[in-house]
């Protein structure tokens, strides 16, 4: 994972409510274990369209979202499409908690901010006006001096500023687990034993 700070780009003005997680990528397009291509099917119905925001704000870093975001399925497949077509951010009032999960695991920043200031970033994204999400102060700021604050766990800030995933978290705690093995088998030789014999069998 990518360590995430501080972040400026332009936005996707969505704005709609309850986008379930197979509007965002549709049932037919999941017989793939890649992440890889998935954006290209992302938002499949609504792209039909040829005047939708996605085509109209291709490469946009940001997403901003209505109420609900993510419900439906929990297939993370989701947040996997939209990290394929480039979206590093999605800012909405509330998300689905299995989609919220999910983005996580995959170094998605969630951004909750309410109605009000979601009406705000809609106008200044359809503008073609950045946005930037400054996680260490969870503050989204705009040229035109909003600033929004917003709420983060502080577990999932502490992941994502650091850049650690499950596995990285587990080779952050290499020392203690170093010091907890090496104690084990000073208190309970005979689990080393056993250890040992199951190795040489």
């Amino acid at each position: 994972m990518q360590p995430f700070t501080t972040f400026t780009g332009q936005a996707i003005p969505f704005g709609a409510e309850n986008i379930d997680t197979d509007v965002i990528i549709p049932a037919r397009f999941l017989k793939t274990i890649s992440r890889t291509g998935l954006g290209r099917h992302a938002f499949t119905v609504i792209r039909a369209n040829p005047d939708n925001v996605f085509d109209s704000h291709a490469g946009a870093p940001i997403l901003i979202a209505g109420d609900n975001f993510g419900c439906g399925s929990s297939r993370e497949h989701a947040p996997w499409a939209l990290a394929d077509m480039g979206i590093k951010v999605v800012i909405a009032p509330s998300f689905a908690d299995i989609f919220s999960g999910n983005a996580f695991k995959n170094a998605m920043v969630l951004v909750v901010l309410p109605q009000d200031a979601i009406d705000r970033l809609m106008d200044l994204a359809m503008e073609g006006q950045p946005i930037t999400i400054d996680l260490e102060n969870q503050i989204v700021t705009t040229p035109y001096q909003d600033r929004f604050a917003f709420p983060m766990d502080p577990f999932r800030k502490h992941c994502l500023m650091n850049g650690l995933d499950e596995i990285g978290l587990t080779i952050a705690m290499d020392a203690d687990i170093a010091l907890h093995e090496a104690r084990l088998v000073a208190q309970r030789p005979w689990i080393a034993g056993a250890a040992t014999a199951g190795a040489a069998g």
